[in-house]
């Protein structure tokens, strides 16, 4: 029998063991933090486009792989690599505490001088892709290194059943982590924000490496690890590049699949920060509970080969039932929000809610996957690969993983949509564990019969599966998260459905003549293309956003618009025959393609020369492009969506006042529905400094508008250019016949403003304490209102009930 030949002395600390498995539990949980509070900083500078949040998964997912293949190299020569990983997890921990101040003076010299010098887009973005790798990568490969280092000195330690203690270790690490996405989304952001966060992950790590230190001091038990053998034969050889192949696969066909669910769950859940911490904890949680299953039989099986193959038939199999699973979460959330009341109860039973769904979706598959890599290792370590076997399998599950994302976020998502993104995953497990199945069918000699049952088995499960699951855009585009409906009512068509790179892009043709486009399920803009019926507050809105800067700034030349949307506030702004360029900037290319179904209503976006359209993140695009605007504009999605807050925060503010001309103005939308008024004070408190003067306009009984100046004073509006032009009829339009029904809609200014904010015991929003992106998503849920100068426009009237804009 082939025993794992990894020591050559007697094993002692088997005592400790436990304590390892508790120990390496926190340095999961203080990985995943690093992960997700990467994640954060990084899209701060370098943006939430999809490309962006791709390549922020690459560089930390490579540094991972490359410090795993690091650690199968080199751990072998080190005679106590328990204590290299202590030394590691302190290093990690170091470099935690000094990551905020690097991060912010590393930022501060590209957005004030780097950038402006280059001038060149493209080579900017790279330089900033280069900086932005430097930053973590280190961090990155120690953290990649810290699994091959504790494994392989533990497995020294105690050498029996090395299966039941790489199952273990996997268990308590991945365990650590879906706690740790809870604990630091939940709650440590909230109380502490970024740089808290990453410096208690940080104390973490330090307390850690010195507990390790003493604890191994105490009690010396690694011993040399032998010359790592070869594996006997042409057939060890072709094992073990055939496991090596297998992680990368299953690697690539699990995070297509987490990557797949993540979008669909967005559409039943919620696209907030939340919901996607929510799915990342079950996803994680089913890969621990999956190797602490294996970890007491991985050392029982007879052919562990075979085994293996059927888990990633079964994990395909899973993941394409996963489809059908999905397709009933709508009926089961609808039901969930019809009996929840709309109180902080109601949310913290909806969270809980969100997370059974995403277990349920998520869970069989991802447990079936928590089983691999333990017995790919154990594999390896039984057939004599030697330690450095841990790593490898490690680094190459992760490129694996590099592989996946990259292929459902750039090629399946905007190629081949929801369900068959998560279908091409689950082919290419199929498709695995037959090769596997071929390959133990050789070494035992019982030919190809079980292969032949199992590809037909496996092809039957795919094909059924698929056949009878219909996503159906109705049901897709439904918000039911939002109305609690499982499906969009028989009154409204789907003109056009879209899953692109960074959301899904639904168009809603109302029998009435309202046209809707939503992201996510979620409406961001309705136009009423019936000329016989009145326009829809969202026109009133939208005519404002574009015709209050030309207004405010009648020589107005240069205009930034953030946010495409439906394309009329574009189009509006291209009627005024003075202005030279618009440039809109968006993330999505999917909304404007979307947005060409408004038709006439929307297109001079489309066809003036003057309009151009941009798709990038914003705070990426004013300093790579460095052009000074006398209008900036900003109308992104609701602030409860995930990454949207930052455009209602102090750092964006900042860098808006930095691209404007010195009497330029910012016009910005923010909702009154579904708020409350300490979120729009938290707004307010974050806008005030950075602009002299500013007010504040109603322009529909749930829509505000802020208007504010970098220098100076705002003044009076000088009308003439906007009711005296093209745009008059679009003013005339949505209701605004006359400079004095404009005018009438400005509810409060800056000298009634900022005492008021300082009555209210709540923080400027900021991308480092994201007050609006932790707390909007529970005034959604609540249908809560921020009233407050919605009662002063109606004279102490109550306001109505939110709408349910279509």
């Amino acid at each position: 029998m082939n025993a794992p030949a990894v020591t050559n002395e007697a094993p002692r600390g088997r005592g400790s063991l436990q304590v390892f498995f508790l120990l390496f539990t926190v340095s999961g949980f203080s990985g995943l933090i690093y992960e997700s509070i990467w994640s954060h900083y990084l899209k701060l500078f370098l943006g939430h486009a999809a490309y962006a949040q791709t390549l922020v998964l690459i560089i930390f997912m490579g540094g991972l792989a490359g410090g795993s293949w690091l650690a199968a190299r080199m751990g072998g020569r080190w005679r106590r690599p328990i204590l290299v990983y202590a030394l590691v997890e302190g290093v990690i921990g170091v470099l935690a505490l000094v990551f905020h101040p690097v991060f912010q003076g590393l930022t501060a010299a590209f957005y004030s001088s780097i950038l402006p010098a280059v001038g060149d887009p493209a080579l900017g973005s790279l330089l900033k892709w280069l900086a932005a790798g430097l930053l973590i990568a280190p961090q990155s490969i120690l953290l990649g290194m810290t699994f091959p280092l504790l494994t392989g000195g533990v497995l020294r330690r105690n050498p029996e059943n090395p299966g039941s203690t790489l199952g273990m270790l996997y268990f308590t690490n991945s365990l650590g982590g879906a706690v740790g996405v809870l604990v630091s989304g939940f709650w440590l952001l909230d109380r502490v924000g970024l740089p808290g966060t990453i410096s208690l992950a940080g104390v973490l790590n330090v307390l850690l490496a010195v507990l390790v230190w003493l604890l191994v001091r105490r009690d010396p038990g690694d011993a040399p690890a032998r010359p790592e053998p070869a594996m006997a034969g042409e057939s060890g050889t072709g094992l073990s590049r055939l496991l090596l192949l297998a992680a990368f696969l299953t690697g690539a066909a699990s995070f297509i699949y987490e990557v797949g669910w993540i979008r669909m769950l967005s559409l039943v859940l919620g696209a907030t920060t939340h919901a996607f911490e929510l799915m990342l904890s079950a996803f994680i949680a089913g890969l621990a509970l999956g190797g602490l299953w294996i970890r007491s039989r991985i050392d029982r099986l007879a052919d562990p080969v075979q085994f293996a193959a059927w888990l990633q038939i079964l994990m395909g199999v899973l993941a394409v039932l996963s489809i059908a699973v999905y397709a009933q979460s709508f009926g089961l959330m609808s039901g969930i929000m019809v009996r929840l009341p709309r109180t902080e109860h109601g949310f913290l039973a909806f969270t809980l809610a969100s997370h059974g769904i995403a277990g349920l979706v998520m869970l069989p598959a991802t447990f079936i996957a928590g089983m691999t890599l333990p017995l790919f290792t154990a594999i390896l370590l039984r057939r004599g690969s030697g330690e450095a076997a841990i790593g490898r399998v490690y680094a190459a599950n992760t490129v694996g993983a590099i592989a996946g994302v990259l292929f459902a976020v750039h090629v399946g998502l905007p190629g081949l949509g929801l369900k068959y993104t998560v279908a091409a995953g689950a082919l290419l497990d199929v498709g695995l564990g037959l090769a596997l199945l071929a390959y133990a069918g050789r070494q035992s000699g019982a030919g190809y019969r079980p292969l032949a049952q199992a590809a037909l088995i496996g092809a039957a499960f795919v094909a059924s599966g698929l056949a009878v699951t219909v996503l159906d855009p109705r049901i897709l585009a439904s918000g039911v998260y939002r109305y609690g409906r499982p499906i969009v009512p028989a009154e409204a068509e789907v003109a056009y459905y879209q899953d692109g790179k960074t959301a899904s892009i639904a168009v809603l043709r109302w029998v009435d003549g309202i046209q809707t486009i939503a992201t996510n399920g979620k409406p961001d803009a309705s136009l009423q293309t019936n000329p016989k019926e009145p326009s829809s507050p969202d026109e009133t809105t939208m005519v404002m956003l574009a015709t209050l800067p030309l207004a405010y700034k009648p020589d107005a030349r240069r205009v930034a618009n953030i946010g495409f949307g439906s394309g009329m506030t574009t189009h509006t702004l291209l009627g005024d025959r003075e202005l030279e360029v618009v440039d809109t900037i968006e993330i999505e290319p999917a909304m404007p393609e979307g947005a060409r179904s408004f038709g006439p209503m929307v297109e001079r976006a489309f066809t003036d020369p003057r309009s151009v359209i941009h798709f990038e993140d914003a705070k990426t695009f004013f300093p790579l492009h460095g052009v000074r605007y006398d209008a900036i504009i900003a109308e992104p999605s609701n602030p409860w969506v995930s990454g949207v807050s930052s455009l209602f925060s102090d750092e964006f503010y900042a860098l808006a006042s930095q691209y404007l001309v010195d009497d330029g103005v910012l016009v910005q939308w923010v909702q009154f529905y579904e708020f409350n008024d300490e979120l729009l004070v938290s707004v307010l408190k974050a806008m005030a400094p950075h602009f002299d003067d500013f007010a504040v306009y109603s322009s529909s009984d749930f829509d505000g508008i802020i208007v504010a100046r970098k220098s100076g004073k705002l003044g009076s509006p000088d009308v003439e250019r906007i009711f005296g032009g093209a745009i008059a009829a679009d003013l005339r339009r949505v209701g605004l016949p006359s400079p004095t029904q404009l005018l009438a809609r400005q509810v409060a200014t800056r000298e009634v403003i900022v005492p008021l904010l300082a009555r209210y015991d709540v923080p400027a929003n900021s991308d480092f304490y994201p007050y609006l992106d932790l707390h909007a998503p529970k005034a959604r849920f609540m249908r809560q209102t921020a009233d407050l100068f919605l009662t002063w426009h109606g004279a102490g009237a109550a306001p109505p009930p939110p709408p349910e804009d279509r």
